[in-house]
């Protein structure tokens, strides 16, 4: 399954904001965009003077760029979530963002029990966590409504999962579109995830300009 394994914190440079991608790192004074407020590479400072506001692919290119980098999702795969978003009925930058927030390893990070979705990603792979009591380790399944989503009995006793209890008043609170039984260490689809749900930075439009060009 292929994914981006180099230095997240140049991503996060490169959009010029924090994409929290290495969870609590991001909020403490290690954050390299709180470090190093330029791009990365060579030229690095002297592209933050040139910066202007850009033509209107480029908007448009960073946009979904950013959208890719904060879900960790490759192109094709990125592509296809937009094709399938044009498909469904309503606003197709709406949809897009639902799909994408319908994601497993999405959901997981949303419900609290990992530090970001990378880390997210790495619990769904290594079978820690069920969808309807059927082990699930595909990080793009997409949930639906109704869908129940818990951590295996037998990575409950895991020294992680016991610790995280600990902390989970100090986490963001799950969205109003999931539901959540820490101590039972379970989580429930109430409703897919809408505009109004999606906490994050991004104007959707000009990704799909950008796919419609």
């Amino acid at each position: 399954m292929a994914r981006y394994t180099g230095p997240v914190c140049k991503l996060c440079r490169r959009e010029g904001e924090k994409l929290y991608l290495k969870g609590a790192r991001c909020l403490s004074p290690k954050c390299s965009v709180e470090r190093r407020s330029y791009p990365p590479g060579q030229h690095g400072k002297d592209a933050q003077f040139r910066r202007g506001r850009g033509s209107d692919y480029a908007l448009q290119l960073r946009e979904k760029q950013k959208a890719r980098r904060i879900y960790g999702i490759l192109e094709r795969q990125f592509r296809r979530y937009f094709r399938e978003a044009l498909n469904r009925p309503g606003l197709t930058g709406s949809n897009l963002l639902s799909i994408l927030e319908s994601r497993l390893d999405n959901v997981v990070y949303r419900l609290g029990w990992a530090d970001s979705r990378n880390h997210a990603r790495q619990l769904v792979q290594h079978g820690h966590i069920s969808v309807n009591d059927r082990r699930t380790n595909i990080p793009s399944y997409l949930v639906r409504e109704g869908d129940v989503i818990s951590v295996r009995s037998g990575s409950r006793n895991r020294q992680y999962f016991k610790e995280i209890r600990a902390y989970m008043d100090d986490r963001p609170p799950a969205p109003e579109w999931l539901s959540i039984d820490m101590a039972a260490m379970t989580g429930s689809v109430m409703r897919m995830p809408e505009r109004r749900d999606v906490d994050i930075s991004l104007n959707e439009q000009l990704i799909v300009e950008y796919y419609s060009r």
